[in-house]
């Protein structure tokens, strides 16, 4: 500093301060600036809107919803017994603050998974087994009774509040541009607000929520690998597996998250007291009222990811799997009367089970599901990154990728490997048998309070 001001003022024009009355003087220009901080909080500030913030606000359940997708600072045992972090999606909804539904993924989220988070917001959320009977909707303030007579499904629904959104604001992400699910949204008669390019205060609510379920929840679980190093512990090792660890983020939203005070939600006749986001729905719910948006078996196939395909006599071919069944007779060799696709066949396929695909008969809209012809060389469903694993290694060793048979036998090892989970010389995962603990079987800070759609949906087709 002092060559700088020699070269400035010159030499004896400028006297130098005191090393006290110098860092007091840093403090004061820096102040605001993260200067000395973080670079993400830099590049947060200089993205924030150069007017006045205008928060995000909604009068009723489902007005407005945001829905996001980040990495969880928690290390897990995933499908192939390596640990990693998954990722977490969540729908927040503004006016009561409720998360709506959230799904867990291994890295790399797909289209689908929003898309099907979407389903998962519209079903009740099961008491599922274990669960105390406090955590059901009707110990809560939630209309239970009254919401019963409209909607059948929440007899055995659990302390969450079934929301049906009408806006949903998105961020440019992939998977949320994606025609997957816009094409979702738009299935559901959803609007969809994407918020401006880099600007995450746009979306401040569900971005806030992420730091919320860090500090309320991931903190206190064994293998939270923290944000960063620098608030990392020594030895940091997966315990749950990801499964495990999805059920008890579940539990913990409906237990803890639903029925916490939220400072951000407050009665206009009650101000000084902070409601719950479960307190804040009841209020709500009773203005604006509740219509239930049932699901049936080819809804939910909507949501799946489609392809295009030609219907030949050996069925339909999709990435060297062939897909075939009695049922696709009437299609073979034959056009689906779609023009804009040159007459290929709309099929929708679950990425996460590739044992079989749907075919939607674009004449009478019916679908037809057809299983993967070699799907009894497979013990247990799998996903597409099981399939392209299975076919690197084969191309590793020399051999034919490209050969089914051989491609499902390397799956299966792959599968077996997986539900073995890690070697021996790793830590242990939670004891699968037994099922994952619940709260009551973790750190107390979990519980502390102050004051779905299926994984799978099977419809029967016609093809089997």
């Amino acid at each position: 500093m002092s060559e700088v001001r020699v070269g400035v003022h010159g030499p004896g024009t400028v006297a130098m301060p005191s090393k006290s009355a110098f860092y007091r003087l840093v403090v004061a220009m820096s102040e605001g600036t993260h200067a000395f901080g973080e670079a993400t909080s830099r590049r947060s500030a200089a993205r924030r809107p150069p007017g006045a913030f205008t928060p995000s606000s909604a009068c009723r359940p489902g007005e407005m919803v945001q829905i996001d997708t980040t990495p969880l600072d928690v290390l897990v045992v995933l499908e192939d017994g390596v640990s990693g972090r998954p990722e977490l999606t969540i729908a927040v909804d503004v006016a009561t603050r409720s998360i709506c539904a959230a799904v867990l993924r291994p890295a790399g989220t797909k289209a689908v998974d929003a898309a099907l988070l979407l389903a998962k917001m519209l079903v009740p959320e099961p008491l599922r087994p274990g669960w105390s009977d406090a955590l059901a909707m009707s110990a809560t303030l939630i209309p239970h009774r009254s919401l019963l007579d409209i909607d059948a499904r929440l007899e055995e629904a659990a302390a969450k509040p079934v929301i049906v959104p009408e806006t949903i604001g998105i961020d440019h992400g992939k998977v949320f541009i994606s025609d997957t699910f816009l094409t979702a949204c738009r299935s559901l008669g959803i609007s969809v607000q994407p918020s401006r390019p880099a600007t995450p205060t746009d979306k401040g609510i569900v971005e806030r929520t992420f730091s919320s379920i860090n500090t309320l929840f991931c903190q206190h679980i064994p293998g939270y690998t923290g944000s960063n190093t620098t608030r990392r512990g020594a030895e940091v090792e997966a315990v749950w597996t990801l499964a495990e660890l999805d059920d008890l983020l579940q539990e913990w939203i409906v237990a803890c998250w639903q029925q916490r005070p939220h400072e951000g939600l407050r009665s206009p006749f009650l101000p000084g007291q902070p409601m719950s986001p479960n307190d804040a729905h009841a209020l709500l719910v009773y203005r604006s009222g509740y219509l239930p948006m049932p699901l049936s078996g080819p809804d939910y196939l909507e949501l799946l990811p489609a392809l295009w395909r030609s219907v030949n006599d050996y069925g339909i071919r999709i990435d060297h799997r062939t897909y075939n069944c009695p049922g696709l007779n009437p299609l073979r060799r034959r056009s689906s009367g779609v023009t804009a696709k040159g007459g290929l066949w709309e099929v929708h396929y679950d990425p996460y089970d590739l044992s079989q695909v749907w075919v939607c008969d674009a004449r009478t809209r019916e679908w037809i599901s057809v299983p993967w012809t070699h799907r009894h060389l497979v013990s247990a469903p799998f996903a597409d990154f099981t399939w392209r694993r299975a076919r690197d290694l084969l191309a590793m060793r020399g051999r034919d990728d490209t050969d089914q048979a051989a491609v499902a036998a390397a799956v299966d090892q792959l599968l077996t490997r997986a539900e073995s989970g890690p070697a021996a010389s790793s830590p242990p995962a939670a004891n699968a048998s037994t099922g994952p603990p619940i709260l009551r079987a973790v750190p107390a800070e979990l519980t502390k309070r102050s004051s779905g759609i299926p994984h799978q949906f099977r419809p029967p087709g016609n093809g089997q």
